[in-house]
């Protein structure tokens, strides 16, 4: 492990990766919508290269906030199954799968994607709360992206199913209405390795990285979230190069959202 990563260092610096993409060149990415159309209002499966995921939308009612009345809420959370990779365990949530529900979460949040007063049933007393599970296949680096790419996904298909107020349930077979999008966020991730950017990395790649930089970016072309990773720090100047490669890599994967969606 410890020669590879040497290798891996030694061509990064020298232009080179092992499976012969240029640095700043994503692998393939198919993304399939409604990939659970039975049991969830709105999924995904995202494939970038080796790497999957599936992202799961459910949707349930709840009781606000106190000091958001009328608000509904998202909660995402991200399950790294041991069959994923050999790093991960059973058992409770790991670190990993913490912070990778956390940087998911965090570029929808801040981009104000969803209009959470939509979601308002009964102020104060019922709110519509939408739950984005992500389910990490197959891990061969680039998680983030992954994820993230399937959230997005996942919410643009989505629906909310109609609320029985007699009842006090939700009618999870009759639509009620799409979900309120108001934004349109993608997340990529900058890597850094032996001084150089890289992007998509692979799991052999991460495991010889010193950095990260995940930037989250709205359809208006606004920075909305950022998220450090790793112990090496960044310069101002790695910061905004990768902010500004950033914006490239957020349009095409806008555009791969576009065909797989139709919108």
């Amino acid at each position: 492990m410890k020669l590879n990563q040497e290798t891996i260092r030694k061509m990064v610096k020298e232009g080179e990766r092992l499976d012969g993409r240029d640095l700043d060149e994503f692998r393939d990415i198919e993304v399939t919508p409604d990939y659970i159309n039975e049991t969830a209002e709105g999924s995904a499966r995202v494939e970038i290269g080796d790497t999957k995921v599936v992202v799961g939308l459910k949707v349930d009612v709840e009781e606000p906030f106190p000091d958001r009345p009328k608000q509904g809420n998202i909660v995402t959370n991200a399950e790294l199954a041991p069959m994923a990779s050999r790093e991960y365990e059973a058992g409770p949530p790991q670190e990993e799968g913490v912070e990778l529900a956390r940087v998911v979460d965090r570029g929808i949040r801040e981009s104000e994607a969803v209009d959470l007063e939509a979601l308002c049933i009964e102020p104060g007393e019922k709110v519509i709360t939408l739950f984005l599970d992500v389910h990490v296949l197959n891990d061969d680096g680039n998680l983030i992206d992954a994820s993230a790419l399937g959230a997005l996904v996942s919410l643009k298909t989505g629906f909310i199913p109609e609320y029985d107020e007699e009842q006090g349930k939700i009618v999870r077979d009759e639509k009620m209405m799409d979900v309120p999008l108001e934004d349109d966020p993608v997340t990529v991730t900058g890597h850094q390795i032996n001084g150089e950017l890289v992007w998509d990395t692979t799991g052999e790649e991460e495991d010889a990285r010193d950095a990260r930089l995940t930037v989250s970016i709205n359809d208006r072309g606004n920075v909305v979230a950022m998220q450090k990773g790793d112990t090496q720090p960044l310069s101002q100047d790695e910061v905004m190069e990768i902010v500004e490669e950033a914006e490239g890599k957020t349009q095409n994967l806008r555009d791969v959202v576009e065909q797989a969606t139709g919108e």
